[in-house]
């Protein structure tokens, strides 16, 4: 019943991923295909998920499902969705069998107000009939800790609040309120605005402030794209991307996380306990991936904005002053305590919250029954624990930029360079020192070879900043420590039994991460080491036109999907090799795999199915495809 509306092309998977994000970089929720709000947490991305049904095990549309917020039509026949162009405002056509038919636009409000930008903790829903008098029924039903139970309700003469989540809810609305508290079908006859905000007074009339909020966030964010700097091809893909990346971002401290959702699975799971993760935090393993992006879109007001949230990171891990953990209870609010866990000086962890917190205690939520029904559900991750060296190198990858980018309020100062020495010193010390991967592998260790080379790159790029301070002497120091962990790599990384390089120390292993070694220039497509090493992970890592990031079993057996991120490094790599028409061919592909909403998740099967697996959105697929339109699209002198 449902049809793709998006000006990209129509994915070739039916994955029940199928889903469109809206927001406004301090709300954000998941829309499906019927025009369900599924998943959305409060009061922010990692909070308890008050529209939770993604999670609920049960199909949204069954009459006992709970988390959700539909609109449903009766005698739907036909569903269309698409994006108003340039904005992450959905629009949802439905139509009957009588010929009636209706739409509804949703969106977080976003523009600016009184010298700042208005992005509450809100949602607005305004249903338009546009044929006859459509038949309709609204199911608004929260949940609580995390699926446990649903809100209780309190009903004023144009509102109704809802009580027991973390944050007190309160829909504003003009329809009648006792319909929509007794989920009575009613003919919808002329307009209705929904406001669903904080428990708040709503001090004016409610359809004529949301029509307003509505054309004033079309206009930001049309406003937002036209700054963006795009390739000739592919720019509704890009724009489409880099929308939904800048939703993934917590505006107030600048954090940008990994995805908007936690434990949907890698892959199809039966026994029902292995890889469920929670993504709603910021993984520095994605900093120099996330900077690379902005710089191609010229994004600068984000890219900015997550330089701030790094160098306080920074700050705080080497001043050994943590911020407030969070616990087990998590953002939700619950009734238990933090833990006592507290970060190890001068220690720079791959995860932190939104809020800089260092401590997400992982724990299991019990009344959520999983996507699919395929749980656990995950909140926090014990990666944060993890020993992750690659970390260093992400750090001072992303800050050096502002060392060099006029754009910036605040450009980079003799200052900042010293407070980033202590991360590259800690990047020497640790870069032939075992640690957990990228991959954060949790039941070993090893030296692994991309950590390695991202700590040389740590004191290579502080070299350039120095040369570009005008700090001679620190910047041969930095030299002279880049040369030593090159001398070790070389060394170390080499199998020349296999002729080839090799994913660990010693090792005779294959990752896709040893694509890398071209793309943070440690070598050049062209020496042969590395020409022998990209052949080995191709044939080895690649599954049709989809990239693993390793084919030997982890902690949770042999992986079963593949990495859509890695396919995009070996697009990179194809690219810069030289092979420049089956990179452009496998982005093609890459494109053709992305959900209606022109969007991917972070995994997918390659049974022939392809499947999306993985959190989602996700923020390494969104800027994989950035940086390789960018690296593959023809310039725009060919327009003339």
């Amino acid at each position: 019943m449902g049809q793709a509306g998006d000006d990209d092309k129509a994915p070739k998977s039916g994955s029940t991923l199928d889903l469109f994000p809206i927001g406004n970089c301090t709300a954000s929720a998941l829309i499906d295909r019927a025009g369900r709000f599924v998943w959305a947490c409060v009061p922010r991305v990692d909070g308890d998920p008050v529209f939770s049904a993604l999670l609920g095990g049960r199909d949204p549309a069954d009459e006992d499902a709970a988390g959700l917020w539909d609109v449903q039509v009766e005698g739907a026949t036909e569903i269309t969705q698409a994006y108003l162009r340039n904005t992450p405002i959905l629009r949802t056509e439905i139509r009957d069998a009588s010929g009636g038919r209706l739409e509804i636009l949703d969106f977080c409000p976003r523009y600016r107000q009184f010298g700042r930008v208005y992005r509450p903790l809100a949602f607005v829903r305004m249903v338009r009939p546009l044929a006859g008098a459509p038949r309709i029924r609204i199911r608004l039903r929260p949940t609580a800790n995390y699926g446990e139970q649903r809100t209780s309700t309190t009903m004023g003469s144009n509102h109704i609040r809802f009580v027991g989540a973390a944050t007190t809810l309160r829909l504003t609305t003009g329809a009648p309120i006792s319909h929509i508290h007794a989920e009575r079908t009613f003919r919808l006859e002329e307009p209705v605005a929904m406001f669903l905000g904080p428990d708040e007074g709503f001090d004016a009339d409610v359809a004529t402030t949301c029509e307003r909020m509505l054309r004033e966030t079309k206009d930001y964010w049309r406003g937002w794209v036209r700054t963006l700097s795009v390739p000739l091809e592919w720019q509704s893909a890009v724009i489409r991307a880099a929308i939904t990346l800048k939703l993934c971002a917590y505006e107030e401290t600048g954090a940008i996380v990994a995805a908007l959702t936690t434990s949907v699975p890698e892959h199809a799971e039966d026994t029902g306990h292995a890889r469920n993760w929670d993504y709603r935090y910021c993984w520095l393993r994605d900093a120099y991936y996330v900077v690379q992006a902005l710089n191609r879109l010229g994004a600068a007001d984000m890219l900015e904005n997550y330089l701030v949230y790094l160098r306080n990171l920074v700050d705080q891990a080497l001043r050994s002053d943590p911020a407030p953990a969070l616990g087990a209870a998590g953002a939700a609010g619950l009734d238990e305590g933090a833990t006592s866990e507290t970060p190890k000086a001068n220690h720079v962890q791959p995860v932190y919250g939104v809020g800089l917190e260092p401590v997400l205690t992982e724990w299991v939520a019990p009344h959520l029954p999983g996507y699919r029904g395929m749980g656990p559900v995950r909140v926090g991750n014990q990666a944060h624990e993890h020993m992750q060296h690659d970390v260093y190198g992400q750090i001072v990858l992303s800050a050096v930029q502002a060392f060099f980018d006029e754009r910036l309020f605040r450009p980079a100062s003799v200052e900042d360079f010293r407070a980033l020495e202590p991360i590259g010193q800690r990047a020497f010390e640790l870069h032939d020192q075992p640690d957990a991967s990228l991959w954060e592998f949790r039941g070993r260790e090893a030296v692994h070879t991309y950590s390695s080379v991202m700590c040389w790159a740590a004191c290579d790029r502080l070299g350039n900043a120095a040369l570009k301070l005008g700090l001679a002497d620190r910047a041969a120091y930095w030299a002279d420590k880049a040369a030593q962990v090159r001398r070790t790599i070389e060394e170390k990384a080499w199998n020349p039994e296999l002729g080839r390089y090799a994913a660990t120390f010693g090792g005779d292993e294959l990752d896709a991460s040893l694509l890398q070694l071209i793309d943070v220039r440690f070598t050049s497509p062209d020496d042969p080491r590395m020409q022998a090493t990209m052949k080995a992970v191709e044939e080895g890592l690649r599954r049709g036109p989809f990239m693993l990031r390793y084919a030997i079993p982890d902690d949770f057996g042999t992986p079963k999907t593949a990495f859509n991120f890695c396919t995009f490094w070996l697009i990179e790599a194809l690219h810069l090799s030289g092979r420049t028409d089956e990179a452009r061919a496998l982005f093609e592909e890459m494109l053709g795999r992305r959900t209606a909403a022109g969007l991917l998740s972070e995994d997918i099967s390659f049974d022939g199915a392809g499947e999306l697996w993985g959190n989602y959105p996700q923020t390494y697929s969104l800027v994989g495809l950035i940086n390789c339109a960018g690296l593959l699209s023809r310039p725009w002198t060919a327009v003339r």
